[in-house]
Order: structure tokens, then C-alpha cells, then sequence
């Protein structure tokens, strides 16, 4: 997604634990300790919040969970790096609308800075689309090109494998 004559400086990977089921906690461990390869590469981590919601028509009980912090952390980086002088542009995969307020704040405090957004596959804002300074659409071509190998040895010898339902 760089142009020739840019350079990757970082990478930050903003996620929340799945604590169940057991399998997807897994399969996600496996993931960010794939991840942990990468160099210049950092994981910031948000939580989960747990509802408990009763259905108004049939009185049912069930839980729900909600994804917390991911979009505060994104703001809190993409601000602390821009003061930091730690970028001239930044590439944002993204299609979360909450995150229209710090960039709207960082092009005011650092219009020479540029964000460009990317929309993952099927996903789009229109509010994100117009304060980027560009934009693109990540299709799932230049995903399937992304992919870890299905077996993957750490620095330590240690072998991380494609979870079969990933491939």
C-alpha cells in the first residue's frame, strides 16, 4: 500500500481480546503471536464490556458483548504521533465514523500531515472519506497476498500454525 518512495516507519495493530468461545481465543492467540514476528510492529489492546439484555417481546435473557477503548487508542496514537513527529502520513484501515473527531483535530493542529484511509473489504464511511486526505478500498485480492504462511517458525524455533478454519 506504500508508494516507491516511502518508507514504513511503524506499524500499530489496535484489538480486544476474545475471551470466548475457547477455540477463538486461540485461534486469536495464535494470530498476535504471529503478529509479534513483524518488526516495528505493536499490538494496543481495548476490552470488552458484558450486557445483559432481555428481549421486550419474549422476555429471553442473553448476553451481549461490546468492543471498548479500540477507537480512543487509535485517536490517542494517531495524536501522539503526529506531536511526536513520528509520521508525515498515515495510513488508516479503518471504516469506524468515531474516529472523524481526532482526525478532523489532528489535519487542524498538523495540516502537513495526511491520513489516508482505507476501507476494509465490504466496509465504508462516508463521514471517514471526507476529512482523509485520500482514500482506498483494500479488496480481498491484496489480503489473500497478506497471509501468513500455514506454518510460521518463530526467531525461538517455536511453530505457529494457520488455525485450518483460516485457510
Amino acid at each position: 500500500m506504500l508508494k516507491p518512495d516511502q518508507t514504513l516507519v511503524a506499524i500499530r495493530y489496535f484489538t480486544t481480546i476474545v475471551n470466548s468461545p475457547p477455540d477463538k481465543n486461540r485461534r486469536q492467540a495464535t494470530y498476535l503471536e504471529a503478529l509479534g514476528t513483524l518488526a516495528g510492529l505493536s499490538i494496543h489492546y481495548g476490552h470488552y464490556l458484558t450486557d445483559t439484555v432481555i428481549c421486550r417481546k419474549c422476555g429471553h435473557t442473553y448476553t451481549t458483548h461490546h468492543e471498548k477503548m479500540t477507537d480512543v487508542n487509535i485517536a490517542t496514537e494517531l495524536l501522539s504521533d503526529s506531536f511526536e513527529d513520528r509520521f508525515d502520513t498515515a495510513l488508516l484501515i479503518s471504516a469506524d465514523s468515531d474516529l472523524v473527531g481526532p482526525i478532523q483535530k489532528m489535519r487542524r493542529l498538523f495540516p502537513q500531515k495526511a491520513i489516508i484511509v482505507i476501507f476494509p473489504p465490504a466496509r465504508y464511511s462516508n463521514a471517514l472519506k471526507n476529512v482523509a486526505a485520500a482514500y482506498l478500498h483494500l479488496d480481498r485480492n491484496i489480503l489473500a497476498k497478506s497471509q501468513f504462511p500455514d506454518k510460521l517458525v518463530k526467531p525461538d524455533g517455536f511453530e505457529l500454525h494457520r488455525p485450518a478454519e483460516w485457510r
